[in-house]
């Protein structure tokens, strides 16, 4: 055999049908020569590099001379078998709680905010805008909405239906709240100014926080220094 150099090449070994070697392998594929004599390469799993024949098989070995589907067959019967040496054992998952106020560390990198900072992030980003729970006794409530003029018809609106919207409009006033404070052409003035009307229009929706359950969830005005 050549290698196309005009050098002879040593003849590629040869092993017994029997011996657990990656030469017997049909995914074992030769290459080249080096000081180790004949390497070659493992079709399926191309991270080991070059290596030589007589390597240990492992559990991917597809024997030369059977029929790839009886091989294929048969490494997957191996595998399955290894896997199921080890115990069934789910694991075991205790729930810590965690403060809102607890600042945030995600696999050893702190952030600079804390746990309820994080969640309101991460509720904007996945659109989790009007998802927040109604008071449980507001819940199949009604509005009824009864005119001055005794001739006229009412209306009765469903509360979860209004409350919906009182949520839209707290999400679209905390997304206005984020792009002014983030806009790269305004002044740090024109923020502060802004940011007091998007204050005070808080403050004008803090009657109905009685919708809300959760406290964190509600609008939330200027508040009086001290």
């Amino acid at each position: 055999m050549s290698d196309g150099t005009g050098s002879v090449l040593p003849p590629l070994p040869v092993f017994g049908p029997g011996e657990k070697v990656c030469g017997n392998c049909k995914l074992w594929a030769a290459h080249s020569v080096d000081h180790r004599g004949w390497v070659g390469v493992c079709r399926l799993q191309s991270e080991r590099g070059l290596f030589p024949p007589s390597a240990p098989l492992c559990n991917k070995f597809l024997p030369r001379g059977v029929a790839t589907q009886t091989a294929v067959a048969e490494t997957a019967r191996r595998q399955r078998a290894v896997r199921n040496v080890a115990p069934n054992v789910a694991p075991i998952v205790r729930r810590r709680e965690h403060s809102p106020d607890e600042v945030v560390d995600l696999e050893g990198l702190e952030l600079n905010m804390t746990r309820a900072e994080l969640m309101e992030l991460i509720r904007e980003a996945v659109g989790d805008g009007g998802e927040a729970p109604l008071a449980s006794k507001w819940e199949g409530g009604t509005l009824r909405l009864v005119p001055g003029k005794s001739e006229l018809q009412g209306r009765d609106i469903p509360i979860d239906t209004f409350f919906h919207k009182i949520v839209m409009v707290r999400d679209k006033l905390r997304v206005m709240e984020q792009k002014l404070n983030a806009h790269p052409k305004l002044s740090d003035a024109e923020k502060v100014e802004m940011q007091s009307h998007i204050t005070r229009i808080y403050g004008s929706l803090t009657s109905f926080n009685l919708l809300f359950r959760d406290k964190d969830d509600q609008f939330v005005g200027a508040k009086s220094e001290d």
